[in-house]
């Protein structure tokens, strides 16, 4: 199911629920590459002022989510499958960084973790599938014990809930993402850091083969539609 924009209650961190909603919005696709975005449609949507939109709409341009328009508002930046294949590069040396580091302590990933990402899995709720694969490389770089490499994987995760919201409604390769996530699990508890590093930078490579490909033909698609 794709995000929808709902009221939000007034709190001192408004600005912030406004981003939020603004990206999971752009990251589920019920706002489309290419759409105009106004301060004022936004604050009507979110029951709030247009100050905190402006602030959320500056940040969101900043990290490259949204272009400036012509006219009023601004542009849902476009997917880009060539620019994603280099985010993932850089993820997936971070992530084989915070496996050897997690695996020293033997970490044991929660299976609950797990259990409910096969069940997001097999359903249909694209946002649920995001969280739960988030959810278990945090508890990664949670078991790293190193902050930074959280805070650098995060601004990552940003641009690729993008490209997994975009696809994952036709991916016929959920299940199998998580039996790879279980052997990760696996080789981390048992102190395998090179195991673990080597399992996790094949499962980001396949990713992102897998999403790139799809992404592809998804770009393909939607040009061809609006060509007919």
């Amino acid at each position: 199911m794709a995000a929808q924009l709902v009221k939000i209650e007034t709190a001192p961190d408004l600005v912030d629920q406004v981003y939020r909603a603004l990206l999971d919005a752009i990251s589920e696709g019920s706002l489309a590459p290419g759409e105009r975005i106004t301060q004022e449609d936004i604050a009507e949507k979110l029951a709030v002022s247009r100050q905190p939109v402006l602030q959320a709409l500056r940040q969101l341009k900043k990290d490259g989510f949204v272009h400036d328009a012509p006219g009023r508002g601004v542009l849902v930046a476009p997917l880009d499958a060539q620019w994603m294949t280099k985010v993932y590069e850089v993820r997936g040396a971070i992530d084989a960084l915070a496996a050897r580091l997690a695996a020293a302590q033997r970490y044991r990933i929660d299976a609950r973790l797990i259990e409910q990402g096969r069940k997001a899995a097999r359903g249909k709720n694209v946002k649920a599938m995001i969280d739960a694969d988030m959810a278990f490389h945090e508890a990664i770089y949670e078991a790293s014990d190193n902050p930074l490499i959280g805070q650098i994987a995060r601004q990552h995760w940003r641009h690729l809930r993008r490209v997994m919201g975009a696809v994952l409604q036709s991916s016929r390769q959920r299940e199998t993402v998580w039996d790879e996530h279980e052997a990760i699990a696996a080789a981390i508890a048992g102190g395998d850091g090179e195991t673990a590093a080597r399992l996790i930078d094949h499962h980001s490579h396949q990713a992102s083969d897998n999403l790139a490909r799809q992404l592809t033909q998804v770009l393909q698609q939607t040009r061809q539609g609006d060509k007919a």
